[in-house]
């Protein structure tokens, strides 16, 4: 998924007057506007990466009194939206009021399990979070560099509310497991540096606009040398300290949020929150044995017309050690990937007729993320930033590192994917900010790996190994399924669940590893990939059955991407009035 939708919401501040009932259509917009100025300030870094910059002197505030005052706000903003007349509301008020309602009934019902006391997943947090800053904030004017170094004095302070919840999580038993936070720690005790100039948030004063005065490049560089050496490195030192001393020893020896507090009502919001379905964990397990079943199925037809002499698990040994399968330098890795992107970035227009203006590049996993994140991710830019799209691509241990995936990867994580799809969304002024700037999973994922089997229709798999290596994706997508559930409702141990995903894809050892620690810590998020892209392509069918030599695959896109990110219920709703519409102009 996007990395930059995923922590923004560490941050909150002060709140704001609920003002009067509302009624009528009209004043639906007024309402979602009041809301989303309260979220501005709630999460100043959410502003910052929407290009509201008046709080960028600032980091939220998350202490449980905050989340309780927020709770409560978002609570009234509900109770409003029940008040408002809806007789002249349009179809699209009723989609954004449904839509609107969805949203804070889940941040509410969010905080209400206290999930806030987790503030990490097993790759990143809050601290990650932070460490984006300086490529996510603007550096033109000396008032930029000034509120920047504002935000970074901050720091120990939010470190401090952080570590509270977190400390009150470990009294309840609300914690990451342990056996999945070994390493963990080198991802924070990489900014406690000697020298400030060593930090990566000194890298915005190693070069100034040339509207910079000299006097002030001088001022600006000490006085950021001063705040990361008094508060930056300080503020990181404290929460490697807690983690070291007390959250790690500390944390719960179970893996399945079942055994959380309120763990099995809590999973089963999660469930419903990534996939947007009313679907239990038995039926999503049960889901993914039978795409498991098949796809192992079609794999087992790829490595028999390779004419491979041995066992499944045989021909899984062989692309597993295989030099050939396997970048020698991370160079040739990121050169690779970005081959592919651009011979997909061709046959973008067989596909599309509206293609984004907002360009992507392919660039390395930073190196204090590497070594426990995944294979590669998709990262969007801050709006109205000079910076593009970036295509993270993991040159962490290139032995793990297969390039029969890579097709695949690139494909979601670039275009026809994730990029693709952010920057149609965000290019569009016609929607209420909070619909612009959502990412539900289901929909976003589902796409993602959509647009890995596109690949399939666009020529892009050369030979069978990058073809298995895709339904090594979509299997490993499968048997996501199964193992989210498994861990999370089934009392699935750690082993058992890499022992599913080594016996059926091609992933490497140390990639399944980082991919069934991912899951552990993020219950639920792994069930949007599979239930999403299904939903997907049984519209597909459903449009290709009814409008037969009238089905036009690029207008079915567009129509897919025109509404931004929302639910499958919604999705399906939009794409029978699609096809209503195309049968009507018969």
């Amino acid at each position: 998924m996007p990395v930059a939708k995923r922590f923004w919401c560490c941050t909150i501040v002060a709140a704001i007057v609920v003002f009067s009932r509302v009624a009528g259509a009209g004043d639906l917009q007024l309402l979602f506007d009041r809301e989303w100025e309260f979220r501005l300030q709630e999460f100043p870094m959410l502003a910052t990466y929407v290009g509201r910059h008046d709080y960028d002197d600032r980091l939220g505030r998350v202490a449980r009194v905050d989340q309780q005052r927020r709770a409560e706000f978002w609570r009234e903003i509900l109770r409003e939206l029940d008040a408002i007349d809806r007789s002249d509301w349009t179809r699209t008020d009723h989609v954004n009021a449904a839509l609107f309602r969805r949203q804070l009934t889940d941040y509410v019902t969010d905080i209400e399990f206290r999930d806030y006391q987790i503030p990490i997943l097993v790759d990143e947090g809050f601290h990650t979070a932070f460490a984006r800053l300086p490529s996510e904030m603007p550096f033109r004017t000396r008032v930029d560099y000034e509120r920047y170094l504002a935000r970074l004095k901050d720091w120990p302070r939010y470190v401090s509310e952080q570590i509270a919840n977190m400390r009150a999580g470990l009294a309840r038993g609300m914690t990451q497991p342990k056996v999945i936070l070994d390493g963990f720690d080198a991802g924070i005790a990489s900014h406690v540096v000697d020298d400030p100039g060593d930090s990566i948030f000194f890298a915005p004063l190693e070069e100034f606009p040339v509207t910079i005065a000299d006097t002030d490049r001088e001022r600006l560089a000490s006085q950021a040398r001063a705040v990361i050496e008094e508060s930056v490195v300080p503020g990181y030192r404290a929460f490697l300290d807690f983690m070291r001393e007390e959250y790690i020893p500390g944390a719960r020896q179970t893996l399945g949020a079942y055994a959380l507090p309120d763990g099995r009502d809590y999973y089963a919001f999660k469930i419903r929150h990534f996939t947007t379905l009313d679907l239990s964990a038995d039926e999503i397990h049960d889901i993914g044995l039978d795409e498991v079943a098949r796809i192992r199925g079609e794999m087992q037809a790829i490595i028999d017309a390779t004419g491979f002499d041995g066992s499944f698990d045989d021909f899984l040994t062989f692309l597993r050690s295989d030099p050939r399968f396997y970048p020698a330098t991370p160079e040739a890795l990121l050169k690779q990937a970005a081959f592919i992107a651009k011979t997909m970035d061709g046959k973008l227009p067989t596909l599309f007729r509206k293609l984004p203006r907002t360009p992507y590049t392919v660039a390395p996993v930073p190196d204090h993320m590497a070594p426990k994140y995944t294979a590669g991710r998709y990262v969007p830019p801050a709006a109205g930033s000079t910076q593009p799209g970036y295509y993270w691509v993991n040159t962490y241990d290139l032995a793990s590192r297969p390039l029969y995936t890579l097709t695949a990867l690139t494909l979601h994580e670039a275009v026809p994917g994730h990029h693709l799809q952010w920057a149609l969304a965000i290019e569009q002024d016609t929607q209420p900010d909070f619909r612009q700037y959502d990412y539900i999973s289901a929909y976003g994922e589902g796409w993602g790996l959509y647009s890995e089997w596109l690949g399939v229709e666009t020529g892009m798999y050369q030979d069978p190994y990058d073809d298995f290596g895709r339904l090594t994706y979509e299997m490993w997508r499968a048997c996501r399924l199964v193992v989210d559930t498994g861990l999370h409702s089934r009392g699935w141990t750690r082993d058992q669940a890499m022992d599913y995903l080594a016996d059926n894809t091609a992933l490497s050892l140390h990639e399944i590893t980082t991919e069934t620690d991912r899951y552990i810590s993020w219950p639920g998020q792994a069930l949007a990939y599979k239930l999403g892209e299904i939903k997907i392509k049984e519209l597909r069918r459903r449009a290709e059955e009814k409008l037969a030599e009238d089905f036009d695959l690029r207008d079915f896109h567009d129509t897919l991407l025109a509404s931004g990110s929302v639910t499958l219920p919604l999705l399906e709703q939009l794409i029978d009035d699609y096809i209503a519409e195309a049968l009507e102009k018969r």
